[in-house]
């Protein structure tokens, strides 16, 4: 039977966060005398990427790739758990101790910081990648960039990916024999940053459309409703403005609905009614993938809510110009985030961003004499993703407080004495 170690932590969060303490202890499992070298427990945080692009960068059509690794330490905490300050008062530091046969636990505790904090430069064993049964080796970079730390994130295979993890190493001081070593992947989530603004306001994007009257046929036969033609041909058709408002700024928060308002306006003063025939909303993220001088951007989209067939009348007929129609909000304000949305979030190689689509559908006419056109209209509106995790009072305390010192003046300089010349001396 080989020895074992086990991390056991007090708590199993759904996720960590910033400024949250993870506890635990490593348990460690003798069958036999070991010699042990010491124990150490780290918490760590990686950013990977891998890209491929062709090798001649002159010659984008070579056949011949290379492929580039970057790898950030954005979180790295270490506490030496063995030996401990007990055992190094009693006599000089050894370079190993002996264990008898049993079961030995080590309790460490750590902190999740604010932000992230890089190493200059990684140690051989986090920059090397395995690719199949190929080896390949991430050289170091310069670009770091020091911001919150960002969400766990996966699902781009192998291209990107942000990992948190505890892992505890039991060293043994035979070259021979290998570490020991557990590990426990982590879920992280950051405090999103203080809400500014006015909850009044509003931002927008907006959409003007006219309806285009029915093509005049020439060709009439002996059953064709002319006066319906000709009435339909003297009429201004329907113009409208869509308007989709977010609250000011475009904010969105993981696992709860988008708090959108969808507006249309009556512009002319037609007969016809509107009708809402379609919508769907839909999130669309980018993601910016960093590889040293290779660069990518992956799309991905989760649909909200998509309708069709909705033949929903807006409005009375009659409707004086400028009236605003307000789309029923209950069609989407029910319907949460999915759990697969991440944060928006900038690290040293990889950045999320997001744009919310939204496509409405509509159609006019009045009841028993629907016109066949159908438009679609499109709006996009930049938003950020917030993980919902508010900052503690004491963070906005804190922020506030340096908001209000002064910043350092800079001290007046002493006029220089004028340089003697012959004129002046």
């Amino acid at each position: 039977m080989a020895a074992t170690a086990t991390i056991l932590l007090d708590s199993q969060h759904k996720h960590y966060t910033n400024l949250d303490f993870l506890s635990g202890k490593v348990v460690l499992n003798l069958p036999t005398e070991a010699a042990i070298g010491g124990i150490q427990v780290k918490l760590e945080g990686e950013s990977r990427t891998r890209l491929s692009g062709p090798r001649n960068p002159h010659n984008l059509n070579s056949d011949k790739k290379r492929n580039e690794s970057e790898v950030h330490k954005i979180l790295y905490k270490v506490a030496t758990v063995f030996p401990t300050a007990a055992v190094m008062q009693t006599g000089s530091p050894a370079t190993s101790y002996t264990f008898a046969p049993g079961s030995y636990e080590y309790p460490f505790q750590f902190k999740f910081p604010f932000n992230n904090a890089c190493s200059t430069h990684n140690s051989m064993l986090t920059n090397l990648n395995f690719n199949g049964l190929k080896v390949e080796m991430a050289r170091d970079t310069n670009r770091h960039v020091k911001k919150t730390l960002p969400p766990s994130l996966s699902g781009f295979s192998g291209m990107a990916d942000i990992k948190y993890f505890v892992k505890a190493t039991v060293i043994r001081p035979q070259f021979y024999k290998e570490n020991i070593r557990a590990i426990v992947p982590l879920n992280f989530l950051p405090i999103e940053p203080p809400r500014l603004g006015n909850p009044n306001e509003e931002t927008y994007a907006r959409r003007p459309h006219q309806f285009s009257k029915p093509p005049n046929n020439k060709k009439k036969g002996i059953f064709s409703r002319g006066a319906s033609s000709l009435k339909d041909a003297n009429t201004e058709p329907p113009k409208v403005t869509l308007d989709a408002r977010l609250p000011n700024p475009s904010i969105l928060t993981c696992n709860e609905p988008v708090p959108l308002r969808l507006i249309l306006r009556k512009l002319t003063d037609s007969p016809d009614r509107i009708f809402l025939q379609m919508l769907q909303i839909e999130l669309i993220s980018f993601t910016k993938i960093l590889a040293h001088d290779l660069a990518r951007e992956e799309i991905g989209s989760w649909v909200i809510v998509s309708r069709s067939n909705m033949n929903m009348a807006l409005g009375r007929q009659g409707d004086a110009t400028g009236t605003d129609w307000t789309i029923d909000p209950t069609l989407w304000n029910n319907l949460p985030l999915p759990n697969s949305v991440a944060p928006s979030f900038e690290t040293c190689n990889i950045e999320r961003r997001y744009e919310l689509e939204i496509r409405i559908g509509l159609m006019h006419g009045t009841p028993g004499d629907m016109k066949p056109q159908l438009i679609v209209l499109p709006l996009r509106m930049p938003v950020k993703v917030y993980s919902g995790i508010a900052p503690p009072q004491a963070l906005l305390d804190a922020m506030a407080a340096a908001k209000l010192q002064p910043s350092p003046t800079k001290p007046q300089s002493r006029p220089s004495w004028p340089t003697p010349s012959a004129d002046n001396p």
